[in-house]
């Protein structure tokens, strides 16, 4: 965690708030609790406001914070930081998840469409012919007239994936096994298994969560299911692709790729995927960069305010979902 985070994360109007809210020190930024001056804090702490690197808190860290009630998230995932422990203490907690997804649904959807276009590789072939071209000849099949894309978990980040897809005339597809019946077609998709979803669609966008069930969900044997020419999108996770089943398919150039993620978080400097012409690699910012930081800082200072005023809050984590989140 960044010893500067408070001042990346918050600007001016929303530390305004959170301190005539409540009795708040955003200078102390806390990424080892037992540090004396994180220790003292805890020890009188009614509400902690988390975010990126937050270490867990433990049954040992809670017996340390007997006045701690709630923990307010200035992120997305809480699995790293909240434990069983937080549960049975009866703790609340609630994160600014909805606020993340909003950067990575829009990174998502930016690149579903510039697949479309074939982007890469026209930008490459204009730069290196600098001449006119007969583009409607070369690329007569791109475009996104009634492309398929399928998307694979209806998370937060999935479902706001395919709201922003539906004014397009693109099929939609979507793959989630927790989805009631009636939920694909309320989001404008068509519920199928996954296998399907990978042999129909033209791209292929992951939103699904890490869990061990979803280790390798995209397969080498389901990556091959996928058409040539196909576009693989992954801002997610990077263990639910055989990265190196897809390494393969990437180098061989069947497949293209837009990763934001990957295994490990940042590839070793002699990685063929940094080289492909066919392979748009970025260093895990599909979610919130820059300015967008504040946006999930508004959204802990809201919940500290219902917090404060006695509401329920708008965005709570519940046992069930923090079990199979990312």
């Amino acid at each position: 965690m960044h010893a500067d985070l408070a001042a990346r994360l918050i600007d001016g109007p929303t530390m305004r708030r959170l301190t005539g809210l409540a009795d708040l020190d955003p200078s102390l930024v806390a990424d080892d609790f037992g540090a004396p001056a994180a220790a003292a804090a805890l020890r009188e702490a009614e509400v902690l406001i988390s975010c990126w690197g937050c270490p867990p808190l433990t049954g040992e860290v809670l017996d340390r914070a007997p006045r701690l009630r709630t923990v307010i998230h200035a992120a997305g995932s809480v699995k790293h930081h909240i434990t069983d422990a937080c549960w049975r203490r009866g703790i609340t907690v609630t994160s600014a998840a909805w606020a993340n997804a909003l950067p990575v649904a829009e990174y998502t959807v930016a690149f579903v469409l510039l697949a479309g276009k074939d982007l890469l590789r026209i930008r490459d072939d204009y730069r290196d012919r600098r001449a006119v071209h007969d583009w409607q000849a070369a690329y007569a099949t791109a475009g996104n007239y009634r492309r398929t894309v399928g998307v694979v978990g209806a998370s937060r980040i999935g479902r706001r994936v395919l709201e922003l897809l539906r004014p397009h005339d693109l099929e939609l597809l979507v793959h989630d096994p927790y989805l009631l019946p009636g939920e694909a077609e309320r989001l404008g998709a068509r519920a199928v298994e996954l296998d399907e979803l990978c042999s129909r669609s033209d791209v292929v966008s992951v939103h699904a969560p890490e869990l061990p069930a979803t280790r390798h969900l995209l397969s080498r044997d389901r990556l091959a299911l996928l058409r040539t020419g196909a576009t693989l999108i992954n801002t997610s996770r990077g263990s639910l692709v055989d990265q190196d089943a897809l390494t393969e398919e990437l180098v061989s150039g069947r497949l293209d790729a837009v990763l934001d993620v990957t295994v490990p978080e940042v590839l070793p400097p002699g990685s063929p995927l940094f080289g492909l012409p066919n392979v748009l690699l970025t260093p895990h910012i599909a979610g919130s960069l820059g300015n967008e930081l504040h946006r999930m800082a508004a959204a802990a200072a809201d919940e500290l305010e219902r917090y404060v005023t006695g509401r329920p809050f708008a965005h709570p984590v519940s046992a069930e979902e923090w079990e199979r989140s990312a």
